[in-house]
């Protein structure tokens, strides 16, 4: 007689899994989330938007790319669902809105509860730093599609901003100042090509290369910085016109996505010095400038365009909450590009 389990699928170890994960999951709810006693949905009450003169819902989904790719390899999953959390609320917040909520999805070989329950509980801790609570997600064994060790993970979040508050290309003028704010590292993006660097200049991820301070592994597992809550407070502190998510496509490409067709950011190369991480990736695997500028964040995960006036404050204010920030550029009349002077 044959059974589901013959097939590869074992409900359950799906059903430990869920177990394992629930202590976890709970660090990231808000007042508003209610139970849904058959847990088939996740429940958030809206009453809470009636503080709001005009709510609009912002929702964004993302995965993490082939950096799961690192983590399979390196044995450890318990930070890989914060970098899921990180790249999908600080595209909300760049609208301005609040992240409220996310489920996750996750496609696996074979369910290993005690893995399940470390994605599951990276995700969970990203909510928690981005103030967002995790209400539900799906996890999917897949045997025969995928090896019995590889995994992938997706997400999807919904905030809320006042439409008078949304913030926006709309927003911003010639003389705006471009402020940096700092990456934690390569983040969740251009991790093909990390990966091609590795193997074709022979390195290991157990080594300890002189540019680092750990080893390779250690650096490319570095989570996503979550800049949701820093947002936000800089939004109450000063008045903000946009803000810009770094991620694939890199500087330019992205804050260029932010500032109206009528001008262009130009920015100071020099105000900043990338990390050591992406000069060995350029010496180890023979990477040109231009392609680390349009594949990385090179050190910069998020901006903020703010009034010239604004700037000082703004900077001195993130400074203050341990989120390393610095002018970057400015705004200037033109053509809708990011461009380095």
């Amino acid at each position: 007689m044959t059974s589901y389990a013959d097939a590869g699928v074992d409900i359950e170890a799906g059903d430990r899994a869920v177990e394992l994960m629930k202590s976890r999951v709970a660090r990231s709810r808000r007042p508003e989330v209610l139970d849904d006693a058959s847990g088939f949905a996740g429940l958030f009450d809206a009453s809470a938007f009636l503080r709001y003169r005009r709510p609009l819902l912002a929702t964004s989904t993302d995965g993490v790319g082939t950096k799961v790719m690192i983590a399979q390899r390196l044995g450890k999953h318990d930070t890989i669902g914060i970098d899921l959390v990180g790249m999908v609320v600080d595209d909300l917040v760049v609208c301005g809105a609040e992240p409220l909520f996310m489920t996750d999805y996750i496609a696996c070989g074979k369910v290993v509860p005690e893995r399940i329950a470390d994605i599951v509980g990276g995700v969970a801790e990203g909510c928690r730093l981005a103030g967002c609570a995790l209400v539900g997600g799906e996890t999917a064994e897949h045997p025969g599609a995928m090896g019995p060790d590889e995994y992938d993970l997706a997400g999807a979040g919904t905030g809320v901003v006042e439409a008078s508050e949304l913030l926006g290309p709309h927003r911003v003028v010639p003389g705006d100042v471009v402020l940096g704010l700092a990456s934690s590292g390569i983040h969740s993006n251009g991790y093909s090509l990390v990966r091609h660097v590795v193997a074709t200049a022979g390195l290991r991820l157990d080594q300890e290369l002189p540019e680092l301070s750990r080893t390779l592994g250690e650096e490319l597992l570095e989570p996503t910085r979550i800049y949701s809550l820093d947002c936000l407070a800089l939004i109450r502190e000063a008045e903000v016109h946009a803000f810009a998510h770094i991620t694939g496509g890199g500087l330019a490409a992205n804050l260029a996505r932010s500032i109206p067709e009528t001008t262009d950011a130009l920015l100071d190369r020099g105000s900043w010095s990338p990390p050591a991480i992406f000069e060995a990736l350029a010496g180890h695997g023979g990477v040109p400038q231009a392609e680390m500028d349009r594949t990385f964040n090179l050190g910069v995960g998020m901006c903020a365009i703010v009034p010239a006036a604004e700037a000082d404050r703004a900077t001195a204010f993130l400074n203050s909450r341990g989120l390393p920030t610095w002018v970057l550029g400015e705004i200037v009349p033109g053509t809708g590009q990011a461009r380095f002077r």
